[in-house]
């Protein structure tokens, strides 16, 4: 008679170890990077026990945006001697819809909905070497906040972006990296218990602030390098949501009044999106705003007249709650 098959026995104390993590993650529902927020659509609450990882959700889409209205643009604040970027644009859109609408900036994470603490966006630059072929790749994380203009948000992305263009640059990343590699085996425990601190909420914020996984937007820029878009996966590690791919120029076609073809030059955007942190409506409304804001890029040279947020003011943690006090501190000042 064949041995009966018996399902090997986890420890118990393990057992109750994880059951009590759960239990203190769900009842105060805090992370260095977010809290938990209750889901009141059902079916999305119900969605991340269907699909439990990014890959499972992630959603492709292109969104496309008028090149010429940007070009001009450019070309107009280079006449007031300042420097935007087509990168630069992208991120303040996003920021300002962010602004307009949160629950983009939200993150499934064991199967629960939370809420960003604050607006962050990952991308990668490229170093090269002088006098040599070799390429090096670093990413960087920026924090904006739901005020920012085009101008907070390029001077901030500029500052970085230039001082980690040097090949001795280090950033927090790259030593993080480094040490890993330094060592045999290490990078397989580290990032593995990394993984099981980051499900549970106690993953310290030092490893957070430094991650480019933890973020709500990651960016690629394709079309520095005059190459076409890509739907890049978003990454199970961490707590990316959307990941952008900026695409190389595109002319396409459209009927003008008279009945003739016109060719409009287009920026195309590979947008792969969690589809579990929101509705799809709410999606298609943040897109939207998104667009309208890369149509008048004007819109974006102040600050937006409201802000919205998932948590209010008083009860957000305080990185969030010190750009709404100051708002409403400049309101009442005149």
């Amino acid at each position: 008679m064949a041995a009966a098959y018996r399902l090997p026995k986890l420890p118990l104390c393990a057992i109750l170890c994880s059951t009590f993590l759960k239990r203190m993650i769900y009842v105060f529902g805090r992370r260095p990077d977010g809290r938990r927020i209750e889901q009141e659509d059902p079916i999305l609450a119900l969605v991340p026990y269907i699909m439990p990882t990014r890959v499972d959700a992630q959603v492709h889409s292109v969104q496309r945006v008028d090149f010429d209205v940007l070009t001009r643009y450019i070309r107009a604040q280079r006449d007031k001697e300042q420097t935007i970027t087509y990168l630069d644009l992208i991120v303040a859109a996003y920021v300002r819809t962010i602004s307009q609408y949160p629950e983009l900036n939200r993150f499934i994470l064991n199967k629960q909905n939370f809420a960003r603490n604050t607006i962050c966006v990952s991308l990668a630059i490229l170093r090269k070497f002088e006098n040599s072929e070799k390429i090096e790749e670093t990413t960087l994380k920026f924090h904006f906040s739901p005020y920012d203009t085009i101008y907070d948000v390029h001077n901030k992305l500029d500052a970085e972006i230039s001082a980690n263009r040097q090949p001795e640059a280090r950033n927090g990343t790259d030593k993080i990296a480094r040490v890993l590699l330094a060592v045999p085996g290490l990078p397989l425990t580290i990032v593995s218990l990394a993984r099981l601190l980051d499900r549970y909420g106690l993953l310290p914020r030092a490893i957070i602030n430094v991650s480019p996984f933890h973020t709500g937007l990651f960016v690629t820029n394709m079309l520095s390098l005059g190459m076409p878009y890509v739907n890049h996966h978003i990454y199970n590690f961490g707590t990316t949501s959307l990941f952008i791919s900026m695409g190389k120029v595109e002319r396409n076609p459209s009927p003008a009044p008279d009945g003739s073809i016109a060719y409009h030059r287009m920026m195309p955007l590979g947008v792969v999106s969690d589809e579990r942190i929101t509705s799809g409506a709410v999606y298609g409304m943040a897109f939207g705003c998104w667009r309208d804001h890369l149509a008048e890029p004007a819109r974006l040279e102040t600050p937006p007249e409201t802000v919205r947020f998932d948590l209010p003011p008083e009860k957000m943690p305080p990185v969030l709650g010190r750009w709404a006090r100051a708002k409403a501190r400049r309101a009442a000042e005149g």
